[in-house]
């Protein structure tokens, strides 16, 4: 093994490799963000805004650009959203330590450089910075930013929102809107959303959570959708019943009985054992050989036939195999009109089970009454050039009629994209609903409550509401798409920075920590209206206007139905708006007509953005850690506890040791 120079990392180094990810990102970030353009090897080429797609199409040979893209790509796995402003976070966060490291005196005097004194300050302001969230970021977004918002309720995942006068709430079709818009752009947003709505709607269990409903999306999607390429996407539909992604290996029966018995094998249809005193004699010598071989193929055929009979006794019809068999099974399957699914995946055969209440099998002597699926009807379904096996499930008053959802793309590349955005919404909707773990439960905790809510009501503190019972981030909070959430935490980070300035000096450091991440938090609202900074200062200026006005946050409900905004405590406001939109949100009366377009613009998760937020913190105390990059010929088997600080690279070429 040879051993090549060790690469010494410094702050600028790491901000130029962040920065490099972020000017890729940056050409689709953005309401007004285009597409970006992959060409393989191959020849095939790639057209996405998904901010995942392109860091995953990169070609990164430095090992801390692949760092950064691993970080993203496993919090993209847990909210599914958030990759490009990830990137765009992590940058903004490394140029403002990059300039106040440059700025700190007298720090140069304890190291051998000044890159090695900036990178230790850098260091020394990511763990702060990262300590600082861990411990107070969640309290200020639940004081300072979703009081502002509202919280979704289980009724909104059962509204069917479509076009009609009747529609009594749209704030998950416009979540999902403002979603799909970032990552699919603009022409078939609203499909997509009614789609994806829907789709909540259908496998919407009874007396369940939406939390719970959610997570059996995004365990079974692979088995719940079925890419056809080759279409428009506006052909997308929802089909009755199970896709089984493979075809009949035995010739379909015409006369299929209604209703249908099915039985799952996750293993091979073997001959029955032996029973206790029965012997199978064989010859011996090279004569007896061919005898024995043919004597045997006789019995095994023998059995297997009485193992079909006794799968016909039952009723059973169709076989679902998780395994392929073997050719005598399929033959006599074929001779008694029974029907073979061979390769089952394992997801489809368990969403099967999950379904039809059946329990997979592995003996085929052992079948019993559990053990067999009752469907409607099971048949060959055309679904652009393949052919696949269609089932359909008997009615049950505790689970829900079952669909499967079919995505068309015109190429296979928009297909994949197109199924990725609806698994990763899933993802988002799972993290926006589910239980939240920014709730306070401790006595410290409570009494940190109550001096922030002081000090972000300065004008007008409202004593006769408990500020516990406010502060509490309930699951579902949503706030209004467009840069809201940066606006309204930026206003608490300083406000919590500047509280702090006057204590007794138990926080020294909060305030720079404070000044930093509120800073950084501008930049996404920056690059969203880059296009047009006009925006960008009206927005900011209408959000300041709304935190002054305010004694405490007063949520406003829009009544359709008479056309009034009704206020906390009992007030009414005429607030007249276009049929078929709603306005719900945290503001006065009188300031309703001034912060509509807020609303117009979509919403988006707080819980997403918080779970960003702290894996964007991570993200950069990690980075900030590794102190050198030491390359070699080949692949190491061990790592010293030493080296913990150290990114070790192996090549791949080995012809050379």
């Amino acid at each position: 093994m040879r051993m090549m120079p060790v690469e010494h990392l410094h702050l600028e180094h790491v901000l130029q490799t962040v920065c490099v990810l972020e000017s890729v990102v940056l050409r689709s970030f953005g309401p007004e963000g285009g597409q970006v353009l992959f060409t393989r090897d191959t020849g095939q080429a790639m057209l996405s805004r998904s901010g995942t797609s392109i860091l995953t199409a990169l070609r990164l040979e430095h090992p801390l650009a692949r760092l950064v893209v691993e970080c993203v790509l496993k919090h993209s796995t847990v909210t599914g959203d958030g990759s490009k402003t990830f990137i765009l976070l992590l940058a903004s966060l490394l140029r403002m330590i990059h300039t106040t490291a440059r700025k700190e005196p007298n720090v140069s005097r304890t190291y051998n450089s000044r890159e090695a004194a900036e990178t230790a300050t850098a260091r020394h302001l990511a763990e702060k910075m990262l300590a600082f969230a861990l411990e107070e970021l969640d309290d200020l977004i639940a004081v300072g930013v979703a009081p502002y918002g509202r919280c979704l309720s289980c009724e909104d995942f059962t509204v069917k929102t479509q076009s009609s006068a009747h529609t009594k709430n749209q704030c998950v079709q416009k979540l999902l809107a403002s979603f799909f818009h970032s990552r699919l752009g603009r022409t078939h947003c609203d499909f997509i959303s009614n789609l994806t709505c829907e789709l909540l709607t259908r496998w919407k269990f009874k007396n369940d959570l939406p939390s719970l409903s959610l997570q059996f999306l995004k365990d079974n999607f692979p088995a719940l959708h079925t890419p056809v390429s080759g279409f428009p996407i506006s052909c997308s539909r929802f089909v009755e019943g199970q896709i089984i992604h493979r075809d009949f290996a035995t010739p379909l029966s015409k006369t299929d009985p209604q209703p249908v018995k099915a039985v799952v094998f996750t293993g091979y249809l073997q001959p029955k054992l032996l029973s206790a005193g029965e012997v199978l004699e064989l010859g011996c010598g090279e004569r007896g050989k061919e005898g024995s071989i043919v004597q045997f193929s006789a019995w095994a055929e023998k059995s297997l036939k009485c193992v079909i009979a006794s799968l016909q006794s039952l009723g059973v019809s169709v076989l679902l195999s998780a395994v392929k068999q073997s050719a005598a099974v399929l033959a006599l399957a074929a001779q008694a009109e029974m029907c073979v699914v061979e390769c089952v995946s394992e997801d489809e055969l368990s969403l099967f089970a999950q379904l039809s209440g059946a329990i997979p099998i592995s003996d085929c002597c052992l079948i019993e009454p559990d053990h067999i699926a009752t469907l409607t009807f099971c048949r060959p379904i055309l679904l652009g050039a393949h052919r696949y096996v269609h089932v359909s499930f008997q009615e049950s008053e505790d689970k829900v009629e079952p669909c499967s959802l079919v995505i068309c793309g015109p190429g296979d590349g928009q297909t994949d994209q197109y199924a990725c955005a609806f698994r990763d919404a899933i993802r988002m909707l799972l993290s926006t609903f589910e239980p939240s773990d920014m709730s306070a439960n401790t006595a410290s905790k409570r009494t940190l409550q109550s001096k922030k809510s002081t000090f972000l009501h300065t004008n007008n503190p409202t004593p006769n509401v408990p500020p516990f019972q406010q502060n509490v981030l309930k699951p579902g909070c949503v706030i209004p798409a467009g840069g809201t959430f940066e606006f309204l935490l930026n206003h608490a980070l300083l406000q919590h920075g500047r509280s702090c300035s006057v204590s007794n000096g138990t926080n020294i450091g909060i305030p720079a920590v404070s000044q930093l991440l509120a800073n950084a938090l501008l930049s996404v609202p920056q690059q969203i209206y880059s296009h047009s900074p006009r925006c960008f200062l009206q927005t900011q200026t209408r959000l300041q206007s709304v935190i002054q006005n305010h004694s405490h946050p007063v949520s406003l409900v829009y009544k359709q139905e008479h056309n009034t905004i009704l206020v906390q405590g009992g007030g009414k406001s005429e607030c007249p708006l276009e049929e078929g939109k709603e306005s719900t949100h945290c503001c006065r009366a009188a300031d309703v007509s001034s912060e509509v377009f807020m609303w117009d613009c979509g919403l988006e998760s707080v819980s997403c953005k918080y779970h960003l937020l702290l894996a964007v913190l991570q993200c950069l105390s990690s980075l900030l850690q590794v102190d050198a990059i030491l390359q070699t010929h080949s692949a190491l088997h061990f790592q010293s506890p030493r080296l913990a600080n150290i990114s070790w690279e192996g090549t791949e070429d080995e012809g050379e040791d």
